[in-house]
């Protein structure tokens, strides 16, 4: 007799859960002190609300939404299409605000955007009229705190770091895909910002590019061990980079799930053949799946897709 299949042993923790669960867990976080939030290191959200629009025709993006990003760690952030992803990216950029919760980093309010938070964005934000060189010096330039000298050297070794020197003369038009995304890299970098925060910044590449990218941003990760929030729609990248993966529900978003990604650094691409690696795409496939679903009955679509799956499942 075939053995039945065994669950996934991915470690997920559920942030929130139908049966009510995850209103007692709010209420029980809630219970923590302002003290006690702001003596916390790294990126804390706590019961993060956002949503857009006049009263009587609001859209609530974001609920309730729980995340500690912890310092030295890659965390990367999935959830179903148009489920707040980028809106979260404004919100710890500082590019928005809550309606209502907290977003700290060090223990400090976010109000406003600043150097210790730098975006790489989906889209080339590089200034075309500036060169390469021109574009990663143009932060510390503009707000006087380094030196001439210091600027120089910091961003001679960051062109050195991302494989650039031969082209930091050149103009954004002048270069492809993955080198306008290692020039952006650096124009960051060169900040020394506390937290990077990368919004879906290969989704525009080739897959061989974007294959590429991900190597060589793992290897500045592994070897600078800056605290990283990483939003992507790919599951399997967000596996093979990442320390800790959050899944998100369907909007309004809070955090549906949290996986503990435990497979050994330095990361290599067959990595990603491993059983641990399957469990971790598994787990998080079916979260989606759940959430997919659930998205179609509440919209009204009950559609022969919906019907289909669920009698596949059962």
């Amino acid at each position: 007799m075939a053995k039945k299949p065994t669950k996934p042993k991915a470690k997920a923790r559920t942030a929130r859960k139908a049966n009510g669960k995850a209103r007692a867990s709010r209420k029980a976080a809630g219970k923590a002190s302002a003290a006690q939030i702001a003596d916390q290191s790294g990126l804390v959200l706590r019961d993060v609300c956002r949503g857009y629009g006049e009263e009587w025709e609001r859209e609530e993006v974001l609920t309730d939404l729980s995340l500690d990003i912890l310092p030295g760690q890659l965390t990367a952030v999935v959830g179903p299409s148009g489920c707040g992803k980028s809106t979260l990216v404004n919100l710890v950029a500082g590019f928005d605000h809550p309606d209502s919760g907290q977003i700290l980093i060090d223990g400090k309010p976010v109000t406003k955007p600043g150097k210790d938070r730098m975006v790489v964005f989906q889209e080339s934000a590089l200034i075309p009229w500036q060169t390469a060189y021109q574009n990663v010096v143009f932060g510390p330039k503009l707000r006087g705190d380094m030196s001439p000298d210091q600027i120089k050297a910091e961003a001679d070794k960051l062109f050195e770091t991302v494989g650039l020197v031969e082209f930091k003369d050149k103009y954004p038009i002048q270069l492809s895909g993955g080198m306008q995304r290692r020039a952006e890299l650096a124009r960051a970098m060169i900040n020394q910002p506390k937290l990077m925060i990368m919004d879906e910044p290969f989704r525009g590449l080739d897959a061989m590019s974007r294959e590429l990218m991900q190597e060589f941003f793992l290897r500045i990760f592994e070897e600078s061990r800056r605290t990283q929030l990483f939003v992507t729609s790919e599951i399997e990248e967000a596996i093979f980079l990442a320390d800790r993966l959050v899944i998100l529900s369907n909007k309004p978003a809070h955090v549906r799930a949290i996986i503990d990604i435990e497979l050994d650094r330095p990361r290599e691409f067959h990595m990603l053949s491993s059983t641990k690696a399957y469990e971790y795409k598994r787990a998080a496939m079916e979260i989606l799946h759940e959430e997919a679903l659930r998205n179609f009955k509440s919209s009204g679509t009950q559609s022969d897709f919906v019907e289909a799956f669920s009698a596949r499942n059962e």
